[in-house]
C-alpha cells in the first residue's frame, strides 16, 4: 500500500513535469519556426494544462477502467471549480470580464449537460455509456470552442504573448522527447497504482478517479490559479479554471470516448449535479454583491462546499 502510493505520487510529479518540460520546449521550437503566438496559445500551451488528464484517461481507457476516466474527469472539474477556485478567491477577490461571465461560464455549464445527456442515454448510444458518436460530437464542440477562443484572443489587444527562450536543437527535443516519456510513464503509473489502492482499500475506482487522481491532475491548474490570484491578475485565475473544465470535457472525454466507447456508471450523475450547481453559483455569484466579482465569503462557500461533499462521498466507502 505504501509502495503503491509512493510510486502514484511519483507518476503525478511525472505527469506535471512531463507537461511542463514538453510545452517549454515545444513552444520555443514554434517560436523558431515563426508560428503565431495565438496558435502556441491555442495549442500547445493549451494541450499542456490538459496533458495530465488526457493522458491518464488514455491509459485508463485502454485499459478499460471507465470509473477511473470518468471520475478524473469530473473529479478534476470539480476540484478546479470549488477548491481552485475557492483557495484562489480567498486569497483575493476576483475580478471576471464580461466575455467570462456571459460566455465561458455559460458555455462550462452547457459542457456538462451535454455530458450529462450523453452519457445517459438520451441521444445516439443503445446504453448507459459514452460512445464514439457521442465523443465525436464533444470533439465537434470543442473545435467550435476554440473557434471562440481564437476569435477572442484576435479582438484582445492585451492579449499574453508567448515568451520565446534561446534554447539549442539539441535542447529543445531534449525537453520535447523527455516531456513525452514524462506523460506517458507518468499516466501508466498513475493508472496501475490507482486502481491498485482502490482494490487493496477496499473503495471503489470511482472514489479513487475522482479525489486522488483528480486533485493529482489539477496541479498545474492549481499552481496557475494560486499564482495568479497572488499577482492579482484574476483573469488567468478565473479563465485558467473555466477553460481547463471546457477543455476537460469536450477534448479529454471526447479522446478518451475514441480510444473506447465507455460504460458510464448512474452514480456519477450526482457528481455532475454537483458540478453544474457550483457552476450556476458562480454564474448567479457576478451579480450579488460587487458585479461581476467573485467575493472571499463566496469563495468560502465554493470550498467547503466541496470538502463537505467530498467527506461525503467517503464516509459511504466506509
Amino acid at each position: 500500500m505504501i509502495l503503491q502510493l509512493i510510486l502514484l505520487a511519483v507518476g503525478l510529479v511525472l505527469l506535471v513535469k512531463g507537461a511542463d518540460w514538453l510545452v517549454d520546449g515545444a513552444s520555443v521550437l514554434a517560436k523558431k519556426n515563426n508560428v503565431s503566438d495565438l496558435a502556441i496559445g491555442l495549442t500547445i500551451v493549451a494541450f499542456g494544462t490538459s496533458a495530465p488528464e488526457l493522458v491518464v484517461n488514455a491509459v485508463a481507457a485502454s485499459g478499460n477502467y471507465p470509473d477511473i476516466v470518468f471520475g478524473n474527469v469530473i473529479g478534476s472539474n470539480n476540484f478546479n471549480l470549488f477548491i481552485i477556485l475557492g483557495i484562489a478567491g480567498l486569497i483575493v477577490p476576483l475580478s471576471v470580464q464580461s466575455s467570462t461571465v456571459w460566455k465561458e461560464i455559460p458555455f462550462s455549464l452547457l459542457a456538462a449537460i451535454v455530458l450529462f445527456f450523453l452519457a445517459n442515454n438520451y441521444f445516439f448510444s443503445e446504453s448507459a455509456e459514452l460512445s464514439r458518436y457521442d465523443a465525436i460530437l464533444l470533439l465537434v464542440l470543442f473545435c467550435a470552442f476554440l473557434y471562440y477562443v481564437a476569435t477572442q484572443l484576435k479582438t484582445d489587444p492585451d492579449a499574453e504573448v508567448v515568451a520565446a527562450k534561446d534554447y539549442s536543437t539539441m535542447k529543445i527535443w531534449g525537453l520535447i522527447i523527455i516531456g513525452l516519456a514524462g506523460l506517458v510513464g507518468g499516466g501508466k503509473l498513475v493508472v496501475d497504482n490507482a486502481v491498485a489502492m482502490a482494490q487493496s482499500l477496499g473503495v471503489s475506482e470511482k472514489i479513487i478517479g475522482l479525489t486522488i487522481v483528480a486533485a493529482g491532475t489539477s496541479l498545474p491548474e492549481l499552481a496557475t490559479s494560486v499564482v495568479a490570484a497572488m499577482k492579482k491578475n484574476a483573469d488567468i485565475a478565473i479563465g485558467n479554471i473555466v477553460g481547463s473544465n471546457i477543455f476537460n470535457i469536450l477534448l479529454i472525454l471526447g479522446m478518451s470516448g475514441l480510444i473506447r466507447p465507455l460504460a458510464y456508471t448512474n452514480s456519477f450523475n450526482t457528481d455532475i449535479y454537483i458540478l453544474s450547481a457550483g457552476t450556476i453559483f458562480l454564474f448567479l455569484a457576478m451579480f450579488i454583491g460587487k458585479k461581476h466579482r467573485l467575493d472571499r465569503w463566496q469563495a468560502l462557500v465554493l470550498l467547503s462546499s466541496y470538502l463537505l461533499y467530498t467527506g461525503y462521498l467517503v464516509g459511504l466507502e466506509m
